[in-house]
């Protein structure tokens, strides 16, 4: 009787269950980019909110000095413009008044001697700010006077099971020029209202991120 072939040998088949938790192993060595601690404190530059980045939907004051025909109001376009007379569309959004008061200076030269521009806010957009990753339901969100990271979280419907608890990250961008700020937090020092956490302000087009 001719012997019997042995039978192939079977590859053992990873389980999902075992798929899911190396994944979320993998995800939980993954390099989180540069970043600052809350509790380090912020940039110099980044402490004082005298100044605001200018964005779509503010109202500014331009003003120059002895030329009443030429002062005006310009709503800042949603293409980050403003309109004004003499010097047509000028690039708006993304800059502090202070620079755009010289950015217009320069433009002005053409027109008239030594001309001396100002720019103020009259009226401010609604604030908003994005909630995006490991939570329930992320968007866009408006926000309230004083509202935190920990208010953001709670607009999006809390923290997903899979949610990081200490990467949680508020991407904050800077004048135009400079590196986006990145601050991370972590979830319990927000719960415990430990007050460096709980002091920090969500400012217009910041986004939180919960990895």
């Amino acid at each position: 009787m001719a012997p019997t072939a042995p039978s192939p040998r079977r590859t053992a088949r990873p389980r999902p269950r075992l798929l899911a938790l190396a994944a979320l192993l993998a995800a939980g060595c993954a390099p989180v980019g540069p970043y600052v601690w809350v509790e380090a404190g912020l940039p110099a530059h980044q402490q004082s909110s005298a100044e605001f980045i200018i964005a779509p939907g503010d109202l500014l004051g331009v003003r120059v000095s002895g030329q009443d025909a030429l002062s005006t109001k310009a709503l800042v376009r949603p293409d980050g413009k403003i309109s004004l007379p003499l010097v047509n569309d000028q690039l708006a959004e993304g800059l502090v008044p202070g620079t755009l008061a010289q950015l217009l200076d320069a433009e002005y030269q053409t027109f008239i001697k030594s001309p001396v521009v100002t720019v103020v806010l009259e009226r401010r957009h609604a604030d908003r700010a994005s909630v995006i990753g490991a939570v329930t339901t992320p968007g866009t969100f408006q926000l309230t006077a004083g509202a935190g990271v920990l208010q953001a979280i709670a607009l999006a419907g809390g923290l997903t099971p899979f949610a990081h608890r200490d990467r949680i990250f508020v991407l904050r961008r800077e004048e135009a020029g400079r590196a986006p700020l990145r601050v991370r937090f972590r979830y319990q020092a927000l719960l415990d209202a430990e007050p460096i956490a709980t002091a920090f302000e969500l400012r217009d087009g910041d986004t939180v991120v919960v990895e």
